[in-house]
């Protein structure tokens, strides 16, 4: 059994997707809070436009931290720079704690947004570097089964407990990562690319336990010499080939992440689910979106080693964008005060559901397995940093544009035009996505690169390393 042998991995990566925990309560917190915020009742009076602003300023702040983690990550190593994540947090969930007005609610979202884009850009890293070549997949979707722990614990408790209390449970998480992860090892590359290979060995050592074999010390070694013999430039992203290329296919699945419209259902679920009137109530609604994308996540990290990356992103994008007909359609109807509405209330209940679970089974874990592999050692956190800014964006958009369309050209709309963007994204899968099932860094870089040519030339008295882009 694979778990059996490689429990100390799963064990590592456990522990340093806590901090994703945090990132997904961040995320799943203003679901129950947005409503008591606007309520009349409400301890701090909240307007639908400043709840809109309380969704989406964590994810814009979140824009802001990549590139001093992927700096750190280089320098101090990826263990270090994911501990770090957890100070922002802790001091946010304070914030909360503390808060009697809304600018101050902005302030604590704005300081969590930067915990959340540390952990975003140095968790896949990590983790990618850990992992053995058959379980890297699985062990990367573990941010997102994490992340969904984090927002099922929101659904669950957050509409039965106070602001004070939700935010004592969530400031609990970081500090648990902290202590737990404080006795994990560092990634043996960081300590290859710093040239302290003893440490390299222990930390693999550490991490394999029987399963360790030299040979793959050896192999790390090897390539990490080659990709070291490159500079590490940000112009690289865009001039060589084959980062080229791994930066669009990764840029283009995110878009599919975030405009399939998850980050509004997850964000906006209680409102959501209050407005289409279903069956259940909100509450129970949004905890049994939780709970299947739990299950879904799990399922998923299972999966993803199994069947490959392609398929599940594949089967993920086209059943969210046929759920995004279907409930655009019932919000249609609504808005149209059809005659059928009274019949088909159960519709959101149902379909919602599906949504979640098309999305979690894909786009929601695979894209950080893809991100985990897809670049050189030298260029990792570079590129990791742009595509978490590029995220970061894109998420804020949606988490504000969402509330605004809503608002003033019907849900259906913006339901419609989310199964547009998924449809397109079927398309972008289909023709430019490789598989990496199962390869190794070295053969994933070798396919990935195969039409950049490398030859040497004399400059200077010596022999210059020169790729050219085919």
């Amino acid at each position: 059994m694979v778990f059996g042998r490689k429990w100390r991995e799963y064990a590592t990566a456990l522990s340093a997707t806590l901090i994703t925990a945090a990132a997904g309560t961040t995320v799943g917190w203003t679901s129950p809070t947005l409503p008591k915020l606007q309520d009349k009742d409400s301890p701090i009076p909240t307007t639908p436009d400043q709840s809109s602003w309380i969704a989406s300023l964590m994810i814009l702040s979140s824009a802001l931290s990549p590139i001093p983690a992927s700096y750190l990550a280089d320098r101090i190593g990826t263990k270090k720079t994911l501990l770090l994540a957890a100070i922002p947090y802790i001091l946010g969930w304070i914030l909360v704690m503390l808060a009697t007005n809304v600018p101050t609610i902005y302030a604590a979202r704005l300081i969590s947004g930067l915990g959340y884009g540390i952990a975003y850009t140095t968790a896949p890293m990590y983790l990618g570097e850990i992992a053995s070549n058959e379980v890297r997949g699985a062990m990367a979707t573990l941010i997102t089964v994490m992340s969904k722990f984090g927002i099922l614990s929101q659904y669950c408790i957050g509409p039965y407990v106070s602001m004070l209390g939700l935010a004592s449970f969530n400031i609990a998480i970081p500090i648990l990562f902290v202590v737990t992860f404080s006795a994990m090892p560092e990634s043996p590359y960081y300590y290859l690319k710093s040239g302290q290979s003893h440490l390299a060995e222990r930390s693999l050592k550490k991490l394999r336990g029987r399963d360790y074999m030299m040979e793959e010390l050896d192999s790390m070694t090897h390539l990490v010499n080659e990709n070291m013999k490159e500079k590490s430039r940000w112009k690289d992203l865009v001039t060589v080939g084959g980062n080229k290329r791994g930066l669009i296919i990764l840029l283009g699945i995110y878009f599919t992440q975030q405009f399939c419209g998850s980050t509004a259902i997850i964000s906006y679920a209680e409102q959501i689910f209050g407005a289409a009137e279903g069956g259940l109530g909100a509450r129970e609604s949004c905890i049994v979106v939780g709970s299947v994308q739990l299950l879904t996540s799990a399922i998923s990290s299972q999966l993803v080693d199994r069947l490959g990356r392609k398929p599940l992103l594949l089967v993920s994008s086209c059943g969210v964008g046929l759920a995004n007909v279907i409930i655009g359609a019932y919000f249609f109807m609504k808005y149209a005060n059809s005659e059928y509405i009274v019949n088909l209330k159960f519709i959101p209940v149902v379909v919602i559901p599906i949504f979640i679970f098309s999305y979690t089974i894909g786009l929601a874990t695979v894209p950080f397995a893809i991100t985990s592999e897809i670049f050189p050692t030298h260029i990792k956190s570079k590129a990791t940093c742009i595509i978490q800014i590029c995220v970061a964006l894109m998420t804020f958009a949606v988490t504000k544009l969402y509330q605004v369309i809503a608002d003033n050209l019907g849900t259906y709309v913006a339901f419609w035009s989310f199964a547009l963007l998924s449809v397109g994204g079927v398309i972008f899968i289909l023709m430019l996505l490789p598989e990496t099932k199962g390869q190794s860094f070295a053969a994933i870089q070798e396919r990935l690169y195969c039409s950049d040519k490398v030859v040497y030339e004399k400059r200077d008295g010596g022999v210059a390393r020169v790729r050219i882009n085919l």
